[in-house]
């Protein structure tokens, strides 16, 4: 099959143009959303060129067994090319079903500047991206049901498994989104799974090979990075998770690494529901900066100030190594690391330094065979280890620079169970 390659231009581009080479580039996003994107096509965005108040959704495109289609930048300036969506790309997000928490928003109106709507094979790479808020004071920024609001949205919804999903170099940042709302399409990069219109004949919603990798993310809310909340979140009630569930319902191949998340109004790095999933050599910079009574001031029915750095929900021998979180904002969580539900969850060679809310927590019942080994931790703070309700976390091998005065279990938080074994605990002013 033949591809074609689409250049678009906010500088010398004309929407009358075929947007068919660089000196005839199209003006405007909208006319790539016109356009069917088919497999081995790329659409390219010229450097320096800012789309403001535009937006880039893409729906049921690409397919695994042709060439990938890619979305990129052309042309020699040292900026790249920016979408502003600033409140456009408004589309209506729907789990088809409430979440394991009957509180948690799951449907509404979401602005996002790029959406891929059951898209597979595609890669999105060296573009930056905004959708910035207008509100003009803290009551209205804080207001507990303003819009949802992602740079990069990818939802899973009707055609089954999607392969093969690479978001390569981006720069996300100033995304203003709903502090409250977890498990909408809210934050810097958001990736979920819908129930299907046919369930029957498309079968599951679900990802099979997705990679985030080398992307900036800055001042964005609520998430960082997430990937990928499912309708299917019954599916894993339990404590021992078992691999043919995951290949049934949840996500496999899941690889987040070399990122950097600065500014997270909530938490950092999240996969969930996740064979195995690789988070590696990331970094985390000052999350959780909304959780406080300034921000997160209206919560309603919604589940109270939580959040944490780098970290699985419901996955599977998740690994985490060479990851540094730093400086994570005090909350009911706060922490670097967070081994939640799930099932033989392993820290390595980790980093974290400053954190408000400790190092590393164990959390509650759910949480089965995690390990915390070869990791260090310098001067985190409130409590460096906190187990709650855990029945058997692993603590081995690390070194712990721990400030006088700081527990080394944090308070109220001690009510799990933990192996300590040949760690080193230093104590410094």
């Amino acid at each position: 099959m033949k591809s074609t390659t689409y250049y678009v231009s906010s500088l010398n581009g004309n929407d009358k143009n075929d947007g068919l080479s660089q000196n005839s580039p199209f003006l405007t996003l909208g006319k790539i959303s016109e356009t069917e994107i088919k497999p081995g096509d790329k659409i390219l965005l010229k450097k320096g060129s800012v789309f403001s108040g535009e937006y880039l959704h893409l729906k049921n495109c690409g397919d695994i067994k042709g060439e990938p289609i890619e979305i990129g930048s052309y042309g020699d300036s040292d900026k790249m090319p920016l979408i502003a969506a600033e409140g456009t790309g408004i589309w209506y997000q729907d789990y088809g079903i409430e979440l394991d928490n009957s509180n948690h928003v799951f449907k509404g109106e979401v602005s996002s500047a790029v959406l891929l709507y059951d898209c597979e094979n595609i890669i999105l790479k060296d573009i930056e991206i905004t959708n910035k808020d207008c509100e003009k004071s803290p009551e209205a920024y804080s207001a507990p049901d303003k819009i949802d609001r992602t740079g990069v949205a990818v939802a899973a919804q009707n055609r089954g498994t999607l392969h093969s999903i690479t978001l390569d170099s981006l720069y996300i940042h100033d995304v203003n989104g709903n502090v409250y709302n977890k498990h909408m399409n809210n934050g810097g990069i958001y990736m979920t799974c819908f129930k299907p219109e046919d369930e029957s004949k498309t079968g599951v919603a679900r990802y099979e090979g997705v990679t985030v990798k080398n992307c900036y993310v800055k001042k964005v809310s609520r998430w960082g990075i997430a990937v990928g909340y499912t309708y299917k979140h019954n599916e894993f009630a339990a404590k021992e998770l078992k691999k043919e569930t995951f290949k049934k319902y949840g996500h496999e191949n899941i690889s987040i690494c070399g990122n950097y998340v600065k500014f997270a109004g909530g938490d950092s790095i999240t996969p969930m529901y996740a064979l195995e999933p690789l988070v590696e050599h990331n970094i985390s910079d000052s999350s959780a900066t909304e959780m406080n009574d300034r921000i997160y001031r209206y919560p309603g029915k919604r589940m109270g100030k939580v959040a944490a750095a780098i970290w699985p929900w419901k996955c599977k021998n998740a690994l985490f190594r060479y990851n540094e979180a730093v400086d994570t904002k005090l909350n009911q969580d706060g922490m670097a690391y967070d081994a939640d539900s799930g099932d033989g969850t392993v820290y390595e060679f980790n980093y974290s330094r400053l954190n408000e809310g400790g190092c590393i927590m164990f959390c509650l019942g759910e949480a089965i065979h995690n390990t915390f080994s070869h990791n260090v931790s310098f001067d985190d703070l409130g409590g460096t280890v906190s187990a709650v309700g855990n029945p058997d976390a692993l603590i081995a091998n690390n070194r712990f620079f721990v400030r006088k005065g700081v527990p080394f279990r944090r308070r109220k938080m001690r009510s799990g169970k933990m192996t300590l074994k040949d760690n080193e605990i230093i104590f410094i002013k």
